[in-house]
């Protein structure tokens, strides 16, 4: 088992009246790639500024290792932060730039020459060093932004978002690129994203948030197979998720049927959710399936075909290599290692639905943000 090298316990940090984190906790490991998760206002950049120390917490503590750095300024913790904005010198070269703490830190000429070539070797831009930085493409100044970072040697290496502003091809090149150098220094990187293919691609460990809490902590297969909530569920991926009686152990109940499932524990005729991924569902002729349904709207997504079927009213949404066509009745086809039980929670009953999916699509950009404005303005309330 790891070290740990960083908790936060029970932090509480609020703005203006309005508790961000209240009551947070949570242990980071030494040599870990940690991400933390969740959609804006979740309180994650937050967090990640507390261990930071660029906000001092209302109430609560933060040790490095043992000791106690609530009240270090930031200039004195072990840890170095990349911004999505890189904040690299405009006036310095490459070399200066990366230079530049090593200097403040009163580091020997020779030693900085030594880092500031080793580091840049690392991130691949080893013809770079007398380059001015307003003549790198934004993918090469992030990479001087994380050597910058690495020449200080800090034991942790925080990330807030530093790859939002880059391109979809260049940012999933820089998600190998940090995984790679990570892996490397064996540095512990805390990365802030609300992108779930970013968090699931990258990291050791994943927390994912809501409304400043903890939903859930595991590696990121546990994270998509097992979701603890309707929340974690329908936040990485997409999750169909149903009302279901769990009858007695590995038999749950839901669409109208019964179901032999892997999960216990949960009691006799107990309420739960029922989740099933979409690519987890087998497209079979109708009358050899006990869920039908007809399908009310397709989109070709290049490797599937994303298909909603109307099943009494709940719309599912599948995602199959078969290509169906809008109004065909087709049946849906389950193992008991697709049903995966999970207990309610205060988050059951507002995901899973593809009701408003099919209608979405035919809509401006405009109008789906307004549809996604109100569902978030609904979840607020609770």
């Amino acid at each position: 088992m790891k070290n740990t090298i960083i908790s936060l316990k029970d932090i509480t940090v609020s703005y203006d009246g309005e508790q961000v984190l209240g009551g947070f906790n949570l242990a980071i490991h030494d040599g870990e790639f940690v991400t933390l998760l969740g959609p804006s206002g979740c309180g994650k950049t937050t967090a990640l500024r507390t261990i930071a120390g660029f906000i001092k917490p209302d109430a609560g503590d933060v040790f490095f290792y043992d000791k106690n750095i609530t009240g270090l300024p930031p200039h004195k913790r072990e840890v170095n932060t990349i911004f999505q904005k890189y904040a690299l010198f405009p006036h310095l070269n490459v070399y200066n730039n990366i230079a530049f703490g090593m200097r403040l830190k009163g580091c020997s000429e020779k030693k900085i020459k030594e880092t500031v070539h080793r580091m840049l070797a690392m991130v691949d831009m080893s013809g770079y060093a007398h380059r001015g930085v307003s003549q790198l493409s934004g993918g090469q100044q992030q990479r001087v932004a994380i050597a910058r970072a690495l020449a200080n040697e800090p034991k942790v290496l925080l990330l807030d978002e530093p790859l939002g502003a880059l391109d979809l091809k260049l940012r999933k090149d820089m998600q190998a690129e940090l995984k790679k150098i990570q892996q490397q220094t064996g540095i512990t990187f805390v990365f802030v994203t609300h992108d779930q293919e970013e968090a699931l691609s990258m990291s050791d460990t994943v927390v994912v948030m809501d409304r400043g809490m903890i939903q859930q902590i595991g590696t990121p297969t546990d994270i998509y197979n097992e979701p603890e909530n309707a929340f974690v569920a329908d936040f990485i991926g997409e999750s169909n998720i149903l009302d279901g009686i769990m009858l007695e152990d590995y038999s749950v109940k839901f669409a109208g049927h019964i179901f032999h499932c892997l999960d216990g524990g949960f009691g006799s005729n107990t309420p739960v959710d029922v989740v099933i991924r979409p690519e987890d569902i087998k497209v079979v002729e109708p009358e050899s399936s006990l869920i039908t349904g007809e399908v009310t709207a397709v989109t070709f997504k290049g490797v599937h075909y994303e298909i909603i079927v109307d099943v009494g009213g709940f719309k599912w949404m599948i995602q199959s290599t078969q290509c169906r066509e809008t109004g065909d009745r087709i049946g849906l086809s389950l193992t008991p290692n697709d049903i995966h039980v999970m207990a309610k929670s205060k988050y059951s009953g507002m995901f899973g639905d593809y009701s408003t999916f099919s209608d979405e699509m035919g809509e401006d950009k405009n109008a789906s943000s307004e549809a996604l404005a109100e569902g978030e303005g609904s979840a607020d309330e609770i």
